[in-house]
């Protein structure tokens, strides 16, 4: 092969590495990004100007990388322009060999070093550790032992007062809590105007929420309404249950039932036998009145009141009339005395 055909088969290196990188669109600061290959060297690749690089042992591999990055083959490319490239087993590959080797050997050796003389302290590190974990072990038995005596005396010297106090405590709050439960039951009084559908209930205004508590034993439809809002308006299924909340200013509580004799009520976990033992079985409208039971006998206290008072105020004229009767007939008499003394004289 002649000179000139040498020259223009590595001329070609040069056109394919440039036409591949404008057909990827590529601009050689888009490629010195992309390869982290100089901007200099990569223009010194294109043009065959291959002593630019910093030796013949960068010349393939920036080829290569060149290659790769453009989308072509790199190791074809270089088998294909073997003969053009220079070769890489100079003795400057051997130099940078040399020194790749010796810098690894230098590393081994550091590292081998260093793990020697861990070793070598490892067994007075172990002894410390162990010597410092038995005297934390004896600090915290120590302390805990002083602790346990402490409360063992505290609890000695009380244990007398604590349980008289125990059951004082026990005792008043089992009276607190019998008090408390007493205080807070709700008593339904039962008005006179019952019928076979519907019963009305009269109670003391609610101090607290209560919760009105539904137990069917088959399916019932169900109504709830406190001060003419609706609370509760389904259709309950065998043993479902339900909890309606009664708020502390209900004054009027309306309960449709629409099986009794299948239907529990329960407000305050107090139950209320609407149907009487089941006498009245139909009943469907269950009405309970809260604070009628105080006005109703306020009333009646004012009413004893006003009649107590109308009768004292009618028996005051009474009294009052007979004496000035008294004091007329005895003027007359005075008078006519008056008279039958004069002629005498």
């Amino acid at each position: 092969m002649s000179e000139n055909e040498n020259d223009q088969k590595r001329l070609e290196i040069g056109k394919i590495l440039r036409k591949a990188r404008e057909g990827k669109g590529y601009t050689l600061d888009d490629l010195q990004q992309m390869t982290k290959i100089q901007k200099r060297y990569l223009i010194a690749i294109e043009d065959e100007n291959f002593d630019e690089l910093p030796g013949d042992f960068y010349v393939r591999a920036f080829i290569k990388q060149y290659a790769n990055t453009v989308g072509l083959d790199g190791n074809e490319l270089l088998q294909k322009y073997d003969d053009q490239l220079p070769q890489t087993k100079t003795e400057e590959y051997s130099d940078h060999l040399a020194q790749a080797v010796e810098t690894r050997a230098n590393q081994r050796k550091t590292v081998s070093g260093s793990v020697d003389k861990v070793r070598n302290y490892m067994p007075t590190i172990i002894i410390a550790c162990v010597i410092i974990l038995v005297l934390a072990a004896i600090w915290i038995t120590a302390i805990a032992r002083n602790h346990r005596d402490s409360s063992t005396r505290i609890d000695n010297s009380s244990v007398s007062v604590s349980g008289e106090s125990r059951k004082k405590a026990s005792t008043s709050a089992k009276k607190a809590s019998t008090k408390q439960s007493k205080s807070t039951a709700i008593k339904l009084q039962e008005a006179p105007n019952r019928n076979d559908t519907s019963v009305t209930y009269t109670a003391s205004q609610l101090t607290k929420d209560t919760t009105l508590q539904i137990e069917p034993s088959d399916r019932s439809w169900m109504q709830v309404k406190a001060n003419n809002n609706d609370l509760l308006n389904k259709t309950l299924n065998n043993n479902e249950k339900a909890n309606v909340k009664i708020s502390r200013d209900t004054t009027s509580l309306v309960i449709t039932v629409g099986n009794a004799r299948a239907t529990k009520l329960k407000l305050g976990n107090q139950e209320i036998d609407f149907t009487n033992n089941g006498r009245y079985q139909n009943t469907r409208n269950v009405t309970i009145n809260f604070g009628s039971a105080q006005t109703s006998n306020s009333s009646t206290s004012q009413s004893s009141n006003s009649s107590s008072q109308a009768s004292s105020s009618s028996a005051r004229p009474n009294n009052a009339t007979q004496p000035s009767a008294a004091n007329n007939n005895s003027r007359p008499q005075t008078s006519a005395s008056q008279q039958s003394n004069q002629p005498t004289r």
